[in-house]
């Protein structure tokens, strides 16, 4: 069929029952559209319904709205071409389940001051480089062994280790792309099996930060720079790439991939990308591509 719904869930709370199915089947009708057999993706969990006809704009809120209150993400698009061959992700929020930097702060026990900053700048509120700046000059004097602290604590978010091993296993391009630091991004590439890694340098001195960033900043436009550079780079379109992120540095990669994911995105981030996945974990993106649950990499 012409379009695919994928209705997703988190893997450790499934909630996709017939009720759900019914529910969704109703509104697609209503919205004049023929719709397929439901093909489940992992029972409870995950499942695409093919369906044809011409769809409102505003068919994803209709979901939505018809959902409230379930924890359920839905994801509509056409049903050719869904697996990618680039994969792009952000690090803080996204592939670990904190931000780096206010981890280091609240380490150095300055936290109050910069995580305000922080969360201001993800939501699109303050310019990149600048309040990466103001919050890294905070730093300035602590010693650099909070990194090691920082690599010892920090969480991977579920469903990253099988992503990046499915897309590389079939054939993709694995990139992680952040405006943090390669001091955290470089462990984090490594663990998870990503080809490459793209990041800050946070300036050390003697055993203290320095209170400096490296220069050039990869600032706002980075990963969209990082997209197009990897694209030409692999002979593909941007057609063919799924990029992933939560803040509003994230949005201009989100917005030029054929499946820019907003992954328990900011509110701005949320509206504005052509995916998103709220409840479930990272795995959901191989769902979106139609992979089942039995195709994922060990």
């Amino acid at each position: 069929m012409q379009y695919v719904l994928t209705l997703t869930s988190n893997p450790t709370a499934p909630a996709i029952d017939s009720a759900v199915v019914s529910i969704v089947e109703a509104a697609l009708r209503d919205g004049g559209l023929t719709i397929g057999a439901i093909d489940w993706l992992d029972p409870d969990v995950a499942a695409d319904l093919p369906f044809n006809g011409i769809m409102q704009a505003d068919l994803t809120a209709t979901l939505q709205e018809a959902l409230s209150g379930i924890d359920v993400d839905v994801n509509l698009q056409s049903a050719p071409d869904r697996r990618k061959k680039l994969l792009i992700a952000d690090m803080d929020s996204t592939v670990i389940t904190s931000e780096s930097l206010d981890d280091l702060a609240a380490y150095a026990g300055i936290g109050d001051k910069i995580a305000p900053i922080t969360f201001r700048a993800m939501r699109g509120e303050l310019d990149f480089e600048e309040a990466l700046k103001e919050r890294v000059a905070m730093l300035a004097g602590h010693p650099s062994s909070l990194l090691d602290r920082l690599l010892a604590e920090v969480e991977i978010t579920p469903g990253a280790q099988v992503l990046v091993a499915t897309m590389r296993r079939d054939g993709a391009y694995t990139a992680l792309v952040s405006g943090g630091f390669t001091s955290l991004t470089g462990p984090v590439r490594e663990r998870l099996g990503f080809h490459t890694d793209r990041a800050n340098t946070l300036n050390v001195a003697n055993g203290s930060f320095t209170g400096t960033v490296g220069e050039p900043i990869l600032g706002r436009d980075a990963k969209l720079v990082a997209l197009n550079e990897f694209c030409a780079e692999l002979g593909i379109g941007p057609a063919n790439a799924v990029t992933v992120g939560d803040g509003a540095n994230d949005l201009a990669m989100l917005q030029a991939a054929g499946m820019g994911v907003a992954f328990r995105g900011k509110p701005a981030v949320r509206e504005a990308a052509g995916f998103r996945i709220d409840h479930g974990d990272l795995s959901a993106l191989l769902h979106l591509q139609g992979y089942k649950r039995s195709e994922f990499a060990d």
